[in-house]
């Protein structure tokens, strides 16, 4: 597997630092280079890559105006000399934060960690089931044992029905995207299936045993998949 690479960054040798890093990487393949966030901006409408390496403190726009600016943007790697803007860039959804100077094997362990959340993209989802990779080991998980996800950052939490929870890199939009429509996401951090609903009162449901929130903008639309409109009103 390759994943197509950009650099973005005002600063001629932090770029040239980068792409080093990045051609001794064998699944890293360099598309791209750019000095400032417009310039990639132009490049991005007409060649999608998967992920930029992408400084935060630039002039004109920064990496976080840039990144705010797209409708769907790639996964991102932060480069900065700045650990202040950590917290933010978490919020979104970077893969990893890389504090200048860099040392390669803090690198590695970035394109590694975005490495694996591909390769979990990849594994194939069957008809009753999905497969992720958990510390190494990847695991099946049968749809009607699930009972629902949890998000964390990067990661999800998995909770089955008579079985022990799975914790695997990958986001819950991207678990969101491959779950059939039995599944539904109730809360920016949960997605629940529908048949395991046990109890609903006020904004909770209980599921599995334990209670999960409902976003108050979702709940018409939850109860109405939930319970298909057949439930009454008083």
């Amino acid at each position: 597997m390759k994943i197509n690479c950009i650099v973005i960054d005002d600063e001629p040798l932090a770029r040239t630092g980068i792409i080093d890093y990045i051609q001794k990487v064998k699944f890293l393949n360099l598309v791209g280079e750019f000095k400032s966030a417009l310039e990639a901006k132009r490049f991005l409408e007409d060649h999608p890559v998967d992920l930029m390496f992408l400084d935060i403190n630039m002039p004109k726009m920064s990496g976080l105006e840039f990144l705010r600016s797209i409708d769907q943007p790639p996964k991102v790697i932060f480069t900065t000399a700045y650990r202040e803007y950590a917290t933010e860039s978490y919020d979104l959804d970077g893969v990893d934060y890389l504090v200048k100077p860099i040392a390669f094997d803090r690198f590695l362990k970035a394109a590694n960690k975005l490495y694996d959340l591909f390769d979990v993209q990849e594994e194939r989802t069957g008809d009753d089931h999905f497969f992720v990779r958990v510390d190494g080991v990847i695991k099946r998980v049968l749809l009607e044992n699930l009972c629902y996800i949890e998000g964390m950052k990067d990661y999800v939490k998995i909770i089955q029905a008579n079985s022990p929870e799975l914790i695997t890199l990958v986001s819950l939009k991207q678990m969101e995207q491959r779950l059939p429509e039995k599944f539904i996401r109730v809360h920016r951090s949960f997605i629940v299936a529908i048949d395991k609903v046990e109890e609903i009162e006020g904004n909770m449901l209980k599921v599995g045993g334990n209670e999960i929130p409902m976003a108050p903008q979702l709940r018409s639309a939850v109860l109405e998949k939930i319970m298909g409109g057949k439930f009454l009103k008083r």
